[in-house]
């Protein structure tokens, strides 16, 4: 199954951008649909990754990064996280986040996480670390950021995930994951 190439039932007849900012583009495509019927489709363009961060002491606690969301208009508590440019290396980027947001360097990175955050409208693709072997510094926030730093157990930030105080795709998969990995003994 893995050797086949799967059928692509899109056919794109034109495309033209109709928007384009530092972080993203909007493409507007002229398609023939899998019913062969003729149709538009939007897409957004991420000129970043998504990197996310687990960051994990001896006791096993977590750091959560908590701020205002423009785009939600609501305020949002989340994994340590961010962009990193496209032709970057990841573990690079995720470091320099990590270091900005919370203040924290880490000895051991694990990227346990691959994923897609709204594959129906972007093609963004996001990776998460876990980070162990902790030291703490100075924070750096960029002039975007209002950031709350908060300091909890793993397996409450994952009851938070639970009882949808977390809602941040990235968040939600990134806790979980690890929570899984490591109780499974391959973390």
């Amino acid at each position: 199954m893995k050797n086949e190439k799967p059928h692509n039932p899109w056919k794109k007849i034109s495309g033209k951008e109709v928007y384009n900012n530092a972080w993203i583009s909007v493409e507007e495509h002229q398609v023939l649909n899998p019913s062969g019927n003729e149709g538009i489709y939007g897409k957004v363009h991420f000129k970043n990754k998504a990197l996310g961060i687990v960051p994990l002491d001896k006791e096993m606690n977590t750091w959560l990064v908590g701020q205002y969301r423009y785009t939600l208009d609501e305020y949002s508590w989340e994994i340590p996280m961010g962009g990193g440019p496209l032709e970057d290396d990841i573990l690079s980027s995720a470091q320099r986040e990590l270091k900005e947001e919370t203040g924290i360097s880490a000895q051991r990175w694990d990227n346990i996480l691959r994923i897609h955050t709204s594959n129906s409208a972007t093609d963004e693709e996001g990776f998460v670390f876990v980070a162990r072997g902790l030291t703490y510094g100075e924070t750096s926030f960029e002039e975007t950021e209002d950031l709350k730093i908060r300091k909890l157990k793993l397996e409450d930030a994952v009851r938070l995930v639970m009882n949808n105080e977390i809602t941040d795709s990235l968040s939600i998969a990134g806790l979980l994951k690890a929570k899984l990995l490591i109780d499974g003994g391959k973390l």
